[in-house]
């Protein structure tokens, strides 16, 4: 099977996480898309969340609401030491499944910042990257940069939908005391 890797904080779900969901499975050719809650992003050691635990069951509840999903919650970096470096859990999903492929999706965000990762030339060379687009990003001259490092990168640009909702605007809104629902996922 050809599984995407989508990671984050999923602080909360939303209708944007839907879509890219959706996205990959109808459109981009995966047969499934395995939702890695992070405990901790290694670049935000400050950024205060709600427990891992928390969020992965919050996850897995969003992602009852749509039976029709091609989705699975998976609590692998939460079961793993810290750091969570997302080349370990590549590898790991790997080793517990070796007849499967696996692709990391990314927002075009993560594109630019991506040889600041762990061992991204190797994520990018055994498992590549699907890029999806970010408003103020331009990923086709991202992606340029990387692929003269090193042409061997697999690094795919979706032609997939804006997402225009953020987990911050949700949790920004709510905390404002704004009726965010329909946002959520």
């Amino acid at each position: 099977m050809r599984i995407a890797v989508y990671s984050g904080s999923f602080n909360p779900m939303h209708k944007g996480h839907e879509a890219i969901i959706r996205f990959l499975t109808r459109d981009a050719g995966f047969d499934c898309v395995y939702l890695v809650v992070t405990p901790l992003n290694p670049f935000k050691q400050n950024h205060s969340l709600p427990a891992g635990q928390d969020r992965f069951d919050a996850a897995v509840e969003a992602i009852g609401r749509h039976p029709d999903l091609k989705v699975k919650a998976d609590d692998i970096e939460l079961r793993m030491t810290p750091p969570q470096y997302t080349i370990r859990t590549l590898d790991a999903i790997k080793a517990r499944e070796p007849e499967n492929s696996f692709s990391l999706v990314i927002g075009a965000d993560n594109l630019e910042s991506f040889p600041r990762w762990r061992d991204y030339g190797r994520i990018l060379r055994e498992y590549g990257v699907v890029v999806f687009p970010r408003k103020g990003y331009h990923r086709g001259h991202l992606k340029a940069r990387l692929l003269k490092e090193d042409p061997s990168y697999k690094v795919t640009l979706l032609k997939a939908p804006l997402v225009t909702i953020s987990s911050t605007e949700i949790r920004e809104g709510m905390a404002a005391g704004k009726d965010m629902s329909k946002w959520l996922m």
